[in-house]
């Protein structure tokens, strides 16, 4: 286990995830700004005008680097090499965050393109805490673990999410991050309380607090499903969960996700300037 409970250094500001198309506004300093998140798997290359952007971003902000590709939760072993270009991508850039999912998107030699949800298991626990073990130990820095988005339980769980993370957490010294726009999805497809979610959710462990959009569509039987984009805007019943959970974990650092369908840097400025509303009343 990785000792490293204060590795993360971000600070509690409004963040948002980087889309190259932006990358004059962001320099140019149009608007509020404390930090940006960069997907882990766009920046494994050595060299051009991605890497270069990076490198310049990172002198003016602190940088989140956040994985999709690791599949955490897979039942057979992290792919070596692709954990290899992610410490190569940490140790130049020595982002100030690092996150994962709590998700499996490999079988075998095949990648799937989903972050596919786990029963909470203690076969699953002793898996993934081997597998974050192992990232930790190899990045040398903490991980922050993403909870996921659910549309439908596992009958064979033996735990609730909160308390599969909290076990995480005690294992393997790794961090969380909550994404409050998850937890709104998983409760409303799950018929669950998202407030008593986050009332049994491990704040203490919380480094990075995630926002975004959420597309609406109904099951077989009319009930309202609701799907992660991350295409939209984050809505007002989001929000408001967003300040019921600040409430209990104070300031924490924010970040707007936006990653489809990106507008213009102006609608996510504004969205960026409500959240740091958000933060100032906690």
């Amino acid at each position: 286990m990785l000792d490293a409970s204060s590795d993360n250094c971000l600070p509690p500001l409004a963040g948002v995830g980087y889309k190259p198309q932006h990358y004059m506004d962001i320099i140019q300093g149009s608007g509020p700004l404390g930090w940006l998140e960069v997907h882990a798997e766009n920046y494994m290359g050595n060299g051009g005008r991605p890497i270069a952007q990076l490198r310049q971003l990172s002198e003016k902000y602190p940088i989140s680097v956040h994985g999709v590709g690791l599949s955490i939760g897979a039942e057979g072993d992290l792919d070596t090499a692709h954990l290899a270009r992610l410490k190569h991508l940490c140790d130049w850039l020595n982002p100030a965050s690092f996150s994962e999912h709590l998700a499996w998107s490999t079988h075998d030699s095949h990648f799937l393109n989903d972050l596919l949800p786990l029963p909470y298991t203690a076969q699953t626990l002793t898996r993934v805490a081997d597998h974050i073990d192992q990232v930790q130990e190899v990045v040398g820095r903490q991980m922050l673990l993403e909870n996921p988005s659910s549309y439908l339980a596992f009958v064979e769980s033996e735990k609730d999410e909160t308390a599969f993370l909290a076990e995480i957490v005690k294992r393997t010294g790794c961090g969380l991050l909550l994404d409050v726009n998850n937890v709104f999805v998983s409760a409303t497809n799950l018929k669950t309380s998202p407030q008593v979610y986050i009332d049994s959710f491990p704040l203490h462990a919380v480094g990075e607090i995630h926002l975004g959009g959420h597309d609406e569509d109904a099951d077989e039987t009319g009930a309202p499903l609701l799907i992660d984009s991350h295409g939209k805007a984050v809505v007002d019943p989001v929000w408001a969960l967003l300040d019921y959970t600040l409430a209990r974990s104070g300031p924490k650092p924010l970040l707007i996700e936006w990653d489809n369908d990106v507008p213009e840097w102006a609608v996510l400025a504004a969205e960026i300037a409500r959240a740091d509303g958000a933060l100032a009343l906690a």
